[in-house]
């Protein structure tokens, strides 16, 4: 992968704005947290706050923006949220209308940027483990669906939790599990495992966000609650415009991964 797993935060940010990365970040800058993005106007950021605080497996906050800032100083001073993503997608009135590289022209001073833990965080034990993780080993995007598991709605927000699976055997994912709750920032522990049609999911084979990856004989789907949520949560609550991440295409932040750990 380029040594991106060894580079540092700012250096790959660089390159994410300069345009020399335009693609899924699993696997980069080995130990520092990766983050999901939701920008909205401030007239609905307070529901989207709310709306994470009631469902803190999907939206994990690890940083809001002051209203009108584009930089997220908790977890990185020197980035610009505008410019530092691979892609992003813009959502209007529920719509996705357009993919882009860079948010710079669409970018209002009453805006608010969350950003939301990311599951790419706890793969990093989870390979320390040797636990073998199935869409970095395909080189492609984690397989994201959407669920029938209502998030708890609040103000205008409301809408499905998407998930993130993993093919695992059933010694894995029990260890997995020990290891994942202990970043409850970054999702934490699994929400479901075994049969995907208990949580409305009809064909593993067909992801609605990332790519599908090869289940080998003898092993098990693995579902963790996913950042993608506030694009579902977008397409059915409609706010007048919602900016996210391109699935798969995170934030890289200065924060290490052992900051989010409980233990």
């Amino acid at each position: 992968m380029n040594n991106y797993e060894t580079m540092a935060p700012y250096e790959l940010r660089q390159l994410i704005s300069s345009g020399q990365i335009n693609g899924p970040t699993a696997g980069m800058a080995k130990g520092y947290t990766q983050a999901n993005l939701a920008i909205l106007k401030k007239e609905h950021a307070f529901d989207f706050l709310l709306f994470c605080q009631r469902n803190p497996k999907s939206c994990p906050l690890v940083d809001v923006t002051e209203v009108g800032s584009y930089i997220p100083s908790t977890i990185a001073k020197e980035a610009d949220i505008r410019t530092d993503i691979p892609k992003y997608r813009i959502y209007r009135d529920g719509e996705f209308t357009e993919e882009v590289t860079d948010i710079t022209e669409y970018w209002e001073e009453d805006m608010v940027a969350f950003l939301i833990g990311c599951s790419f965080t706890f793969e990093t034990p989870l390979l320390e483990a040797g636990i073998p993780i199935r869409h970095i080993e395909e080189n492609c995007n984690v397989p994201m669906y959407k669920t029938n598991i209502q998030c708890a709605k609040a103000g205008v927000f409301e809408g499905p939790t998407v998930v993130s699976m993993r093919p695992m055997s059933h010694e894995d994912a029990i260890r997995a599990i020990q290891i994942t709750s202990r970043f409850p920032g970054v999702h934490g522990a699994p929400i479901h495992i075994g049969d995907p049609g208990q949580i409305g999911i009809i064909d593993l084979a067909k992801p609605d966000f990332g790519d599908a990856v090869t289940i080998k004989e003898g092993e098990i789907p693995v579902f963790w609650a996913c950042g993608v949520t506030p694009q579902a949560v977008a397409m059915q609550s409609k706010p007048s415009i919602m900016i996210t991440h391109a699935p798969g295409c995170m934030f890289i932040s200065d924060l290490k991964d052992e900051k989010l750990s409980v233990l």
